[in-house]
């Protein structure tokens, strides 16, 4: 496996007044890195002899003893002293208001060839560019999900050649992969959730990956997503993930621009001069798989770009799961009313005297039914969920549309107590979930589209009623 390790040169460092503890080449710490060759580009050095026996590749195993052990009577037990355990909380809290500079040169200090960047092909080359500007040795590590965008790839390509390194892929199983297409197809995220899926071709690897470490460094920020990420710290112990020496903490995360806001990113790659993924300028933020990711609109948040088709509460794929922040979903019952846990109430919605809001009994017994008096189309919905909200004016727009038209119009609200529910019986994803029931039959038929506008919802009626 390809490795990545530089380090900047001594000349580089000396700008830097924060690391005056590289200004000489003659001290130790610089004779450590004299091993390694100067490539064509000044920005690091590469070791290209001994690189194998200086840095451990990112899903090593421990080096295996061959030798015969003596028979137990004849050891002394050395004295070792008990290694005292980092308070990574309170570093956290020490680090608060450090610069991501500083933060990076931390983790590398601290961790060596035990820690890895890693590199989503997105606005997170910032996190190679403060790494090299460190001048310490350092490795990146990127998933390759088979599913990416060609601009992806390129910039990979792009990075590897403009710091001198070699980024360590992981890719997921293969069996599992073809196991998942072959049963489920490509595309079967657009249908049942994006987590399966991501699951297979990201988690899994990154979790292999994470066995070879004791750290691992990410571009987590607060404002990629409020919602989910507003309490990212910048170092802490995974709670998800395990690392070499394997159990609970045994792997440390650190996230340096979690205090960084997008603009100012940005900025300091144009500063820099930094190379980045081409789709950044056709409008995509956020930038994941190619099946899963589209550019967003003007003041739309970067994370709309991401699963558009889902929930915004799920637009995680699962490798920050620790950091999702866990907000309560108001528990409501059918009228819109908070139950006795004190949840605040949320205003229903789809209230128009042409939509019939109908209870459990209600849907489960029109979905029994073999041959209906009238064809129904009925939305699945939370009224909490802003792609519902999003959705109201169209909706209700059909409706008055339908009215006298023979074709019925419903809401069922699928959220809290009756989520499960909606998910056995009537094909719930996500929200909002659109069902149309055929007079003569009792399957109902998914709305398969993303575009909810009243034009698109009265074409799908007329094509099947």
């Amino acid at each position: 496996m390809a490795l990545s390790v530089t380090s900047s040169s001594s000349s580089t460092i000396s700008s830097t007044s924060f690391f005056s503890r590289l200004g000489s080449s003659t001290d130790s710490k610089a004779l450590q890195i004299g091993y390694f060759r100067n490539l064509e580009r000044s920005h690091g050095f590469v070791n290209l002899t001994q690189r194998r026996s200086l840095v451990r590749p990112i899903n090593a195993e421990p080096q295996r003893k061959d030798s015969v052990v003596p028979l137990a009577a004849t050891i002394v037990a050395p004295e070792v002293a008990e290694k005292e355990e980092e308070d990574y909380d309170e570093l956290a809290r020490g680090l608060e208001n450090a610069s991501p500079l500083e933060i990076m040169d931390k983790a590398l200090e601290k961790f060596g060839s035990d820690i890895a960047i890693a590199f989503s092909g997105a606005e997170d080359v910032a996190l190679i560019e403060y790494a090299h500007l460190t001048g310490r040795p350092y490795r990146v590590f990127s998933l390759d999900t088979g599913r990416l965008n060609p601009e992806t790839y390129r910039l990979f390509d792009e990075v590897e050649k403009h710091y001198g390194i070699h980024i360590e892929y992981m890719f997921p199983d293969a069996v599992e992969v073809q196991a998942l297409v072959r049963t489920k197809g490509l595309f079967s995220f657009y249908e049942d959730g994006h987590q399966e899926c991501c699951r297979v071709r990201k988690v899994r690897p990154l979790r292999r990956a994470l066995k070879g470490l004791r750290a691992w460094i990410t571009g987590q920020r607060k404002d990629q997503s409020p919602g989910t990420r507003s309490e990212v710290p910048v170092v802490q112990v995974d709670p998800v993930f395990e690392g070499l020496d394997g159990g609970a903490g045994s792997l440390v995360k650190w996230n340096p621009v979690a205090n960084v806001i997008g603009n100012d990113i940005w900025n300091f790659l144009r500063t820099m001069n930094v190379p980045v993924n081409s789709l950044h300028s056709q409008g995509y933020v956020s930038i994941g798989c190619e099946p899963c990711t589209r550019p967003v609109l003007p003041g739309q948040h970067e994370r709309e770009g991401r699963w558009w088709w889902e929930d915004a509460k799920a637009k995680e794929c699962g490798l920050h799961k620790g950091n999702i922040k866990q907000e309560d979903v108001p528990n409501l019952n059918g009228n819109g009313v908070a139950h006795d846990n004190g949840a605040a109430t949320v205003a229903d919605i789809f209230n128009t005297q042409n939509v019939v809001n109908l209870s459990r009994t209600g849907i489960e017994n029109l979905a029994k039914l073999d041959n209906r008096q009238e064809p129904w189309i009925v939305v699945l919905y939370a009224p909490w969920c802003r792609f519902c909200q999003a959705m109201e004016e169209s909706y209700v727009d059909l409706a008055d549309k339908l009215a006298g038209s023979g074709v019925k119009v419903g809401k069922f609200r699928a959220d809290g107590e009756q989520k499960e529910f909606a998910q056995s019986e009537l094909e719930l994803g996500s929200f909002p979930t659109i069902l149309f029931f055929p007079k003569h039959s009792s399957r109902p038929i998914k709305y398969p589209s993303e575009k909810r506008d009243v034009d698109s919802l009265v074409a799908f009626v007329n094509a099947l009623r």
